[in-house]
């Protein structure tokens, strides 16, 4: 049976400029009803709840065949997404059984990693792929040691708090003996290492000020390199989508004359246009120049808050000193900053005094971060915040995560829900993510990072679970390259992702509605607990994380303490029984468990004083009480630790360092398009990839790539037309939506694509699908964080003449049923 595809691809990008300016939802998922069965018949079946990425969903069944996710009945924006879940399941990427690569299966790790990507599959049953799983890791681990295996699996996976592979295959790694692991989010790899230099906390993660708090007090939001609108249909945990409704509201008042609104971003968002925003357009990867630029208006005329940079901050004198040039002879006037960012020096006056004038929200994504000394936009997004006085005011100061979990969700009154532990890990061996390709090209090099020194160490096998590492890192080619040096690569997942099809064992994993697990609904809010219900029996000979593990724990010798003799439902209850004493020492009521799984949920209130919580409060109420976590206990403007780092390429305040490239740097000569990568409208990364959803965005079956008018009309190219985008990197295919919404001489290709090179025999090939990843840098954003970049990154686009390639990315490999 066929699931209804609403809203056609023409009609998204029917005139190139007209990209979305509404909600991003589908206008008749409201409405919508069951698709009729043949016949015309209503269709019937059993509805069950559960929870994703995406949001609460009832799932629909007939006949045993899922066949229609709709919205819970108390999301009032759910997702479009939602619509392609069922094909999801079904789709023909699935991992259907224990496969492993031929000449692997032959000779073991003497095959080499040449043939990775390239050689079909050989079907083999769960005892002999169990088996040879257990069998190299005890071979690599009496060779290697353990620091020589590497788990990866830092990518988003699935919903659930007991089905969270990352989780579970670190928990088995473990009792094992240890792994080398790595640290920290590539979403905000650079956030998370400056941060807590500059406020002692994390802070990407902590409550924003709540919506309602913005909505009563704020005057002037500025949204700088975010759009809420878009990435907020998605959660780690299940989306609640608050923000929409908040948005909403904050519409009405703008439309009311009471606010206004700048976006400041090379590319008009959907959130400026829903919120008719003042479009503010830089260079790209020029954020820091461009507040430094407002930093020193707000200093040179007086318009700086002096009590507040007096009581709360330390170092402001050495930022003073820079920004008049004292320091180092070059004054960050506005005029400075107009022939870096490519702004008119009096629209950068402007946008310093308006904010000084009005109480102004700096709401900041996470997109400035992942560029080239990302660790500089946010420790001078906090500096001018500091310099305006308005932290921890109702309203004021700054925010960088509404765009991420629905934040600026009001916090219920909730207990919390506790999931499988990944245990200890004996092995202290330990890098940054973004540094994976690094590790595995260079053993043994030694790298600075945040105060440190780290050594990369020799790994021979990889057990990657719930992840797509070969979309996900930077500058593809290179990742392949080394991908063929591990001896071993067993990846476990429910598809045949380009990393599935680049490893030695695939093992089948069940998705999302093929088992039972519990989340919490909303990472903010925590508003939900949810009963993830099973939707259907587990298709073809796939297996749940949690029992894939339990094999290879039980051939290693330590089943039980893998499974402390749970299953899936012991584990579940036992979670929420956890969660019952919590809730009864808050003196809050929850239902028995049986009756909590039958109802597919439990609700918690907002408490008003949720409503009403203003970021730092406590801090600017009394700073002798309620410290930061840095050593002053106060705002960082200039950081001391930093300072005995005596890195060349991440200063002790915030600093314009020039990007390794970008278009003002000789490389635009070559390359004289700049290249960004935000996240996709209708994907999580690459989830959904594989599903019919691509009908609604994809241009001649490739990625869309925005291209600025005049940059198509100088390069003959025109909206449909399929293009190569390339550098020295790689080249991938797009296909062209010519529009007004993005700057001249920058073009976005969205993340996620899935990897489709042209001739898989040969490294480097042309990606006919049009992942970005191909073109962009795997390079560190300093010593101090070694994030990924992402974001810079520059190229050229050709409309490309030859006959199109055919899209192969989501065909499973060549697989045979008996050893050759």
């Amino acid at each position: 049976m066929n699931v209804r595809r609403p809203l056609s691809r023409r009609a998204l990008i029917a005139g190139g400029a007209a990209l979305g300016g509404g909600l991003l939802l589908h206008p008749d998922l409201a409405r919508a009803v069951l698709p009729a069965a043949p016949g015309g018949n209503p269709l019937i079946g059993t509805t069950t709840p559960t929870a994703t990425h995406w949001g609460m969903v009832e799932a629909t069944v007939q006949g045993g065949r899922f066949v229609r996710a709709a919205p819970f009945s108390g999301d009032a924006h759910p997702t479009a997404m939602i619509e392609a879940f069922a094909d999801s399941v079904y789709a023909k990427s699935r991992v259907q059984y224990p496969s492993v690569r031929k000449s692997f299966l032959k000779s073991g790790a003497a095959a080499g990693g040449e043939g990775r990507g390239r050689e079909e599959f050989v079907r083999v049953g769960w005892d002999e792929a169990l088996d040879l799983v257990a069998g190299e890791l005890k071979r690599v681990r009496a060779a290697h040691g353990n620091a020589s295996i590497f788990p990866g699996s830092a990518d988003w996976q699935s919903a659930g708090l007991l089905h969270s592979a990352s989780a579970l295959v670190r928990r088995m790694l473990g009792l094992f003996g240890g792994f080398t692991d790595c640290t920290g989010d590539p979403s905000i790899a650079a956030a998370m290492v400056i941060l807590p230099h500059i406020l002692g906390d994390l802070e990407v993660y902590d409550q924003q000020t709540a919506w309602p708090v913005i909505q009563e007090h704020t005057e002037l939001l500025v949204l700088w390199g975010v759009d809420p609108l878009k990435d907020n249909q998605i959660g780690t945990h299940p989306a609640d989508h608050y923000a929409y409704g908040a948005i909403e509201r904050f519409r009405e008042k703008v439309r009311a004359g009471r606010a206004r609104v700048i976006a400041i971003d090379p590319r008009r968002t959907d959130t400026a246009v829903y919120l008719g925003a003042q479009w503010v357009a830089p260079r790209p990867n020029t954020d820091t120049a461009l507040m430094l630029g407002m930093a020193h208006v707000l200093y040179d005329e007086g318009r700086y808050d002096k009590q507040f940079i007096e009581k709360y901050t330390v170092g402001f004198d050495r930022i003073a000193a820079y920004l008049t040039g004292k320091s180092d002879g070059v004054p960050k006037s506005p005029a400075w900053a107009a022939a870096v960012t490519g702004l008119d020096a009096n629209v950068i006056r402007d946008l310093a005094r308006r904010m000084a004038q009005s109480r102004s929200m700096l709401m900041s994504g996470y997109a400035v971060q992942r560029a080239d000394h990302g660790e500089q936009p946010y420790w001078m997004l906090v500096t001018l915040a500091s310099l305006l006085g308005q932290i921890g005011l109702p309203g004021g100061g700054f925010g960088v995560s509404y765009h991420y979990d629905n934040g600026g969700s009001p916090t219920a009154a909730a207990p919390d829900v506790a999931g499988i532990s990944a245990g200890e890990n004996p092995v202290k061996s330990v890098l940054p993510f973004e540094r994976v390709a690094e590790m595995l090209l260079h053993p043994g090099q030694h790298v600075a990072y945040n105060g440190t020194i780290i050594t990369y160490p020799d790994v021979h096998l990889i057990y990657w679970a719930g992840g797509n590492p070969l979309t996900h890192l930077w500058q593809t080619n290179k990742v392949v390259e080394a991908w063929r040096r591990p001896e071993t690569i067993i990846v476990q997942d429910p598809f045949w992702t380009a990393t599935a099809k680049f490893a030695d064992i695939v093992l089948p994993a069940t998705t999302t509605f093929e088992r039972n697990d519990i989340e919490v609904c909303g990472a903010y809010s925590h508003e939900y607990i949810v009963a993830m219900r099973k939707v259907i029996e587990p298709l073809f000979e796939s297996r749940n994380d949690i029992d894939i593990l339990t094999g290879v724990a039980k051939r290693l010798g330590f089943e039980h303490a893998f499974t402390e003799g749970k299953s899936e439902m012991d584990w579940i209850r036992s979670f929420y029984a956890t969660t019952l004493k919590q809730a009864a020492g808050m003196k809050i009521e929850m239902p028995a468990f049986d009756a909590f799984w039958e109802q597919g949920r439990v609700a918690f209130p907002v408490p008003e004083a949720a409503k009403g919580y203003t970021s730092h409060a406590d801090f600017r109420e009394n700073p002798a009480l309620h410290p930061l976590g840095t050593p002053s206990g106060r705002i960082e403007l200039y950081s001391k630790i930093i300072e005995g780092y005596h890195y060349d390429d991440c200063p002790p305040h915030a600093t314009w360092l020039e990007p390794v490239e970008w278009l003002g740097s000789a490389r635009a000569k070559q390359y004289p398009l700049h290249l960004l990568s935000p996240h996709p409208r209708y994907r999580l990364h690459s989830q959904l990839g594989n599903t019919w959803i691509r009908e609604w965005y994809e241009v001649n079956e490739r990625e869309p790539m925005w291209l600025n008018v005049d940059d198509a009309r100088e390069r003959g190219i025109a909206n449909g037309d399929v293009v190569r985008v390339f550098n020295e990197r790689g080249e991938v295919l797009a296909g062209a939506l010519v529009t007004d919404r993005v700057r001249r001489g920058v073009v976005v290709l969205h993340e996620g694509a899935w990897y489709d090179p042209e001739v898989p025999e040969r490294d480097g090939s042309l990606c006919k699908h049009g992942l970005v990843n191909v073109l962009t840098l795997d390079k560190g954003s300093s010593q101090l964080a070694q994030a990924n970049i992402a974001n810079t990154t520059l190229v050229e686009v050709k409309k490309y003449e030859q006959a199109l390639p055919p899209v192969t990315a989501f065909d499973p490999p060549a697989i045979s049923n008996r050893r050759a």
